[in-house]
């Protein structure tokens, strides 16, 4: 089984990221992350990555019809190396050599352990994941299961009050604000981010927590995009804040959630707070319609925030 955070690896020489759950097409639908540059792997942006498929690999790019969307996917077959989180932060935990980077996610699991979090239900993605980490990477935490991941939260507020662990400093709240490039002011992103409690440092290094729904919530309606929309609702229900994609019910006449495929937005809001959110109208044939943020990998103009009194 293919989950989100997972990489997968190809003949090629090619690594991509897994964006959802499961198979489409025989495909499994991914983003390319590293291409092989010898002796080591070079990281690749969106739109270096959608070059180099169009100008040597053209059979990688794929249209989505379930999600409306043009991605990458590699068909299974394809596949010569499946990187699973899961196995990789257990042989992390139980190697003998560790560099700098993995040291320090050996001990922030040790303190989750220590606080009673099951790693066995825990995994590491990005560069961590396929052994190509730098000094300065920051660690991607994988929580499976929602009770894992807001254990995990509630775990991360503890060791910050016990000083175990600390909250991102405003170099560190630039950073991942210029990395995510996204439509907030620097004020707002960081209002919202701060009370996530997704985001904390270990040793001067930053650490990201990331939730996976392994009980196979599959997109199973197709949607097609109607066009821009901006509007104000109310949330009616968040419990589904923190997957992917990042789903806000709300109370509106026309639209029935504001769906996120923007890790920016994932955990934006909670039930009872009013939003603005900007994104793209969609609508199933049966007319079921919502509100996607993050419709490309850029969401230029796309957002969601809360109206603060």
């Amino acid at each position: 089984m293919f989950f989100s955070k997972d990489f997968i690896e190809t003949a090629e020489g090619l690594i991509f990221a897994v964006v959802a759950h499961g198979v489409e097409q025989g495909k499994v639908l991914c983003f390319l992350r590293y291409v092989k540059d010898n002796p080591g792997w070079k990281k690749v942006s969106t739109e270096t990555a959608n070059a180099f498929l169009e100008q040597h690999h053209p059979g990688y790019l794929h249209y989505s019809p379930v999600l409306d969307a043009h991605l990458h996917a590699v068909a299974i077959e394809r596949i010569v190396k499946h990187h699973r989180p899961k196995q990789r932060l257990q042989q992390i935990m139980q190697a003998n050599q560790l560099d700098a980077i993995e040291r320090d996610l050996f001990q922030l699991c040790d303190l989750f352990r220590r606080h009673g979090l099951d790693l066995t239900q825990t995994g590491i993605t990005g560069s961590i994941l396929v052994g190509v980490q730098k000094q300065t990477s920051d660690i991607d935490l994988v929580c499976y299961g929602r009770d894992v991941f807001h254990r995990c939260r509630a775990i991360t507020r503890e060791l910050i009050g016990q000083q175990k662990l600390q909250e991102l400093n405003d170099r560190d709240w630039q950073e991942s604000y210029q990395r995510r490039s996204c439509e907030l002011s620097f004020a707002d992103y960081v209002w919202h981010e701060r009370r996530k409690t997704n985001k904390a440092v270990i040793n001067g290094r930053k650490f990201d927590l990331n939730f996976i729904d392994d009980s196979l919530r599959c997109e199973s309606a197709s949607y097609q995009k109607c066009g821009s929309i901006k509007l104000h609702s109310v949330i009616t229900e968040d419990k589904h804040a923190f997957d992917y994609p990042a789903e806000f019910k709300i109370d509106h006449e026309e639209f029935d959630a504001i769906v996120s495929f923007t890790a920016t937005y994932t955990g934006q809001a909670v039930k009872g707070e009013t939003v603005e959110v900007s994104g793209v109208a969609e609508k199933t044939p049966q007319g079921l319609k919502r509100i996607v943020v993050g419709s490309s990998r850029e969401a230029r103009g796309e957002y969601i925030k809360v109206i603060r009194a």
